[in-house]
Order: C-alpha cells, then sequence, then structure tokens
C-alpha cells in the first residue's frame, strides 16, 4: 500500500469508529456504556501518549547518533 491509501484506510477506519461509538452513545439510557467508552478512551490515549513518547526518544537517539 501506498502512502495515500494507507491515510485514506485511517481516516475510513476513524470514521467508523466514530459513527459506532455515536451510535452506542445515543441508544444507551443509563450511562454506563458511556462511562465504558470513555474509559476505554482515556486509557486508549494515555497509550498513545506513552507510545509516542518512547517513539520521539527512539527518534531523539537517532538523530544525536547520526549528528555525532
Amino acid at each position: 500500500m501506498n502512502k495515500e491509501t494507507k491515510i485514506i484506510a485511517g481516516v475510513l477506519a476513524g470514521a467508523a469508529l466514530g459513527a459506532a461509538v455515536a451510535l452506542i452513545l445515543s441508544s444507551d439510557k443509563t450511562g454506563d456504556v458511556k462511562d465504558k467508552v470513555a474509559d476505554w478512551f482515556c486509557d486508549l490515549i494515555d497509550s498513545s501518549k506513552d507510545k509516542f513518547a518512547d517513539v520521539t526518544d527512539k527518534v531523539k537517539d537517532t538523530i544525536s547518533k547520526v549528528n555525532v
């Protein structure tokens, strides 16, 4: 897959996920699902931040090795 195809696939996957979450949240009357989804998103964001920090550190290390 080329770069454009990956971008389009990511956008479509994000749109599908957003639509699914919207359907779940709109049909929930008690709020339990909303709490679970909110917790899941918070965990996902925290995990993404950790992975991004790891990648950032690796990139900085690689750049410092190249500059030496």
